[in-house]
């Protein structure tokens, strides 16, 4: 993915060093003034500098499956998206179409639309057409739970991606596997980001979607992490939904820009797309792309959000997940599901990118991914 070149020193590493000092405030912004002047945290700053630094790094090997078993012929899946236009789901399932012709597979895509209506609809058309397996991509399944059974009683194996908050097999709601990066770590090191990057002294807003059980608890956790240095306050928390971004995020941004001025230095979302509706307002603000505010998202990590951040407009970070090797994942693990074996466990590491080791990329996922199946499924 990324180029041969010597390593950049991040400014999560430098900042290590400063942890030692104290908490001062970083050189990228004014300090949060909602903060007490003495607020500090040397030790969370330290350990959040070093996470950061690691999370940066582009050297890191396959560590996914290498075994499994050898691709079984002629299935069909369908996949119900919560809604195309999150980037995320729709980048997953561009994955699982190329991993399909790959494994010689047939793949449709129904599109909920991204209400409860629609993607309850879309899930029924998915029975009804019978496919070998159904993935669930982006919504609670619970909000399904009839098409759910239905499928479950035609012996229709489901692969979730971020169906549950958790990587891994789902007794309740049945799914043979979910697939996610690992939310703890995820929101751990969004919010380690801002930790790191702003010296322990920043005005943080959140932007997020309580109307997703996933989201809903990503936030939750990035606001506990935060909450652990003091000099980081959190402003507000913005909970509009993924469907009604781009409609509700410019008006919010001018109003939080509005309600916090310059206190206003750091942002972290549940979905890079929130940056791309923002950038508009902030724009219009004379808020340079550049930042304060600096904007870091907690997923997904699709192009537009990579195209922001080397252009560095208005986004400066993402914890991506890599959502095309998730989508060859996916078809793995119906591979597995199909052939009787269990599922692979496999669950992505965290990884932070910015314009300085990005090396002018509009994705990540892990090296070796796409060789390492196409092994396991030739036998």
């Amino acid at each position: 993915m990324y180029p041969h070149r010597i390593t950049v020193l991040t400014t999560a590493a430098l900042l290590v060093s400063a942890a030692v000092a104290g908490c001062g405030r970083g050189g990228d912004g004014p300090p949060d003034t909602t903060a007490p002047a003495a607020a500090g945290c040397p030790a969370v700053l330290k350990e959040a500098g070093a996470a950061v630094a690691r999370a940066e790094s582009t050297t890191a090997a396959w560590n996914g499956p290498t075994t499994g078993p050898a691709a079984v012929p002629g299935r069909t899946l369908v996949y119900v998206a919560q809604t195309m236009t999150n980037p995320g789901v729709a980048g997953v399932a561009q994955g699982v179409r190329e991993a399909a012709r790959t494994i010689g597979w047939q793949v449709r895509v129904i599109d909920g639309q991204g209400s409860p209506a629609g993607i309850q609809a879309a899930f029924a058309q998915a029975v009804t057409l019978r496919p070998s397996g159904i993935v669930i991509g982006g919504f609670d399944p619970r909000l399904t739970s009839q098409q759910v059974a239905r499928a479950g009683a035609a012996d229709i194996p489901l692969v979730g991606w971020h169906a549950v908050d958790s990587p891994g097999p789902s007794e309740n709601p049945p799914l043979f596997t979910n697939i996610t990066t690992n939310v703890e770590e995820v929101a751990r090191i969004s919010a380690d980001w801002v930790i790191a990057r702003s010296g322990g002294r920043a005005g943080t807003v959140l932007f997020t979607d309580d109307s997703i059980p996933f989201a809903r608890h990503k936030a939750e956790l990035i606001r506990q992490r935060l909450a652990d240095c003091p000099g980081v306050a959190l402003l507000a928390s913005a909970n509009i939904p993924i469907p009604d971004a781009s409609l509700r995020t410019p008006q919010e941004v001018s109003s939080l820009l509005s309600r916090f001025a310059g206190r206003w230095t750091h942002s972290v979302a549940i979905n890079d797309l929130y940056f791309a509706d923002a950038a508009p307002a902030l724009r219009a603000a004379g808020k340079p792309g550049t930042g304060p505010p600096f904007n870091i998202g907690a997923g997904d990590g699709d192009p537009s959000a990579f195209q922001r951040i080397n252009a560095r407009q208005y986004q400066s970070a993402t914890v991506p997940e890599p959502l095309s090797q998730q989508g060859w994942q996916i078809v793995d693990e119906f591979n597995r599901a199909f052939a009787g074996s269990p599922a692979s466990g496999y669950v992505a590491p965290v990884h932070v990118v910015t314009a300085e080791n990005s090396g002018g990329a509009t994705s990540w996922n892990p090296p070796g991914y796409r060789e390492a199946y196409e092994r396991i499924w030739r036998g």
